[in-house]
């Protein structure tokens, strides 16, 4: 079969052909010779949201300086192209060459997202390779998956050879130089995974099994292979500064969700809060220096011909040198006619000076987490954000002429009561007076948006053992908000839905055993269960009731505080007793400071030195 041909025939019928052509700015083209390693970088969602995500041109950059190595992206497509591609015998194949998944070597899939996973299992059928790991034969390419999803592995090990666990910049690399030299030599993949196990940061899951007792309660896990680490500690780059950034960034063919250039300020987060599984598993903080990023922002922006750049970071405004950096990008985004995006800003009186001068006279919205609606829930969660803080950012956007706000709170979170809830109400309606005396009595002009979501309990976190609300609670609880908050004029509310952020808990906290469920769902016609429009509850409904996972399922109910986890068996840097004591701090409402002001003592300068002043390890 001539994919080529057969695919030219396809793209007239389907809804956004561009997904599919490939051939972009900066896209890598390494021959029909290329006799190297083979790698599909994989991700389980549409192009449009795919190629929106840094780390998928970071180690696409990365993977292609690599002579001997070929890295080539595929996504899902979409259910219409997935249906042409089934009638015409076109198996899922890569961007770049147009060479089916199954003649790969590598295929390596993002896990960015729990509610991704069935999109991993519709790619692998429509790649025509065996979904089950135990099916595959030494002919068909190893899969492999990273991403934070990672950190909790074991729902997904029925699919996949290995996991790297962390950063992937050295490691995922490293691991190709090992496939590639095994390839070379002939070696089987049972050598390959042998060796590979050696990498920090690298889990094969088949290297151990899981234990459990009479009533089939999970125990733990027993290593089956000497040579494996008894916790894989993740893998971390030690200093951003010097790995090899991207500055000739691929440029979509077509409208993607972020579409601009992105240059990342620093990993990790100081800010502890108990709910965030990235504040926790990003650690420690490192950064670039200033005239690191504005270098490759300006090439970057040179290269690709975006008119926008976005700094990411967990919370920007705890950049070190970001007023230096500001006065090296504001003169040239003015200069260049450049939209320049800062999230995670710290609603200080800088931050809004910033803001101020890039909106101008067009004032678009604000964005505050507040997160819970009382001070004692914030403490609990650790927000470190008190009423003032909050009171003084609103009252300062409204002097400097925003005229909306929104609002991100959630509901579910640990020691929650109906109190929290009310303290939600009074909030939004105390800062509603405040805009309407700003205002003269104009309260039209000031309008809030409240997105309630719902919390999902993660692991690596103070909060990984801890129950989940109920889908009744759920409800009950937003249907209390959504009632009170109407009688607020000026205010919209918007919330998650329910029975998704159940879903995301059961496969965010779940073991091996729910490998079954999603095989269950994905043949009851489940994928792009993230997309409102795809996600179909009843089969998800059914999956999990025909595979046992009720309210009872410890992912839900909460685990005991003595009970062995699945995830235990990665190491995400920091401590058990760490978290324990987190978790302790959290029942008692007490908060824990920022650990720029001082090293906390989470355990991860064990491995690695945190860039941060302050910090045991320096």
């Amino acid at each position: 079969m001539n994919l080529k041909q057969e695919l030219d025939k396809l793209l007239p019928l389907v809804e956004k052909p561009g997904r599919y052509i490939g051939g972009e700015l900066h896209s890598i083209k390494k021959g029909p010779d290329f006799k190297g390693l083979r790698f599909a970088f994989c991700f389980p969602d549409s192009y449009e949201i795919g190629m929106s995500y840094l780390g998928l041109q970071i180690l696409y950059h990365l993977l292609n300086k690599e002579d001997d190595i070929y890295c080539e992206r595929s996504f899902a497509p979409a259910k219409d192209m997935a249906a042409a591609m089934r009638d015409a015998g076109v198996p899922l194949f890569t961007l770049e060459s147009k060479t089916p998944l199954a003649e790969m070597d590598i295929v390596g899939f993002t896990l960015q997202y729990e509610l991704c996973y069935t999109n991993v299992l519709y790619m692998l059928e429509l790649a025509g390779i065996p979904v089950n790991a135990a099916d595959r034969s030494e002919s068909d390419p190893l899969i492999i998956g990273g991403g934070p999803c990672a950190f909790n592995p074991e729902p997904l090990t029925d699919f996949f050879d290995l996991f790297i666990i962390g950063d992937g910049e050295e490691s995922l690399v490293n691991l190709c130089r090992l496939a590639s030299e095994n390839k070379k030599s002939g070696g089987s993949k049972a050598d390959f995974l042998r060796k590979a196990c050696e990498i920090q940061g690298v889990y094969v899951p088949a290297f151990y099994v899981t234990l459990n007792d009479s009533g089939a309660h999970y125990l733990g896990m027993k290593k089956v292979y000497d040579g494996a680490p008894d916790r894989v500690l993740k893998a971390m780059v030690g200093d951003l500064e010097s790995v090899d950034y991207p500055t000739e960034v691929i440029v979509p063919l077509i409208e993607v969700v972020h579409d601009r250039t992105v240059c990342e300020l620093f990993r990790g987060c100081t800010r502890g809060c108990r709910f965030c599984q990235a504040g926790m598993i990003y650690r420690p903080v490192r950064e670039r220096s200033a005239d690191k990023v504005f270098e490759i922002s300006r090439k970057q922006l040179e290269n690709s011909g975006h008119e926008e750049l976005s700094l990411l970071s967990l919370s920007s405004s705890d950049y070190s040198e970001f007023e230096r950096l500001m006065g090296m990008l504001m003169p040239y985004s003015k200069e260049h006619s450049i939209s320049l995006s800062l999230p995670s800003l710290r609603m200080d009186n800088y931050a809004f000076s910033i803001l101020n001068e890039l909106q101008g006279v067009r004032k678009t919205g604000l964005t505050f987490a507040a997160e819970a609606g009382t001070q004692r829930l914030r403490d609990v969660i650790n927000k470190n954000v008190t009423e003032d803080d909050i009171f003084k950012a609103i009252d300062t956007a409204i002097e400097l002429g925003w005229t909306s706000v929104k609002l991100y709170f959630m509901v579910g979170l640990p020691t929650e009561t109906d109190e929290d809830l009310d303290g939600i109400v009074d909030l939004v309606s105390r800062i509603m007076s405040l805009a309407t005396d700003k205002n003269g009595g104009r309260r039209g002009r000031f309008n809030v948006g409240v997105s309630v979501s719902n919390f999902v309990p993660k692991p690596c976190t103070p909060f990984e053992r801890v129950p989940q609300n109920s889908l009744e609670d759920f409800e009950r609880k937003h249907l209390y908000l959504r009632d009170s908050l109407r009688k607020i004029k000026g205010v919209n509310y918007r919330y998650h839905g329910n029975f998704a952020s159940r879903l995301e808990a059961v496969f965010a906290r779940g073991g091996r055993e729910l490998g079954e469920t999603l095989r269950k769902a994905r043949s009851k016609g489940c994928c792009f269960d993230a997309w409102t429009e795809g996600f179909i509850q009843e089969a998800w409904e059914e999956a999990l009731k025909e595979t046992g996972i009720g309210d009872d399922y410890p992912a839900l109910a909460g685990y005991e505080q003595d009970a062995a986890l699945p995830w235990d068996i990665i190491d995400c840097g920091v401590s058990k007793d760490y978290l324990l004591s987190e978790w302790e701090r959290a029942l008692k409402a007490e908060t824990t400071p920022d650990c720029r002001l001082g090293c906390n003592g989470c355990g991860i300068n064990q491995y690695i030195e945190c860039s941060r002043e302050g910090c045991l390890s320096r």
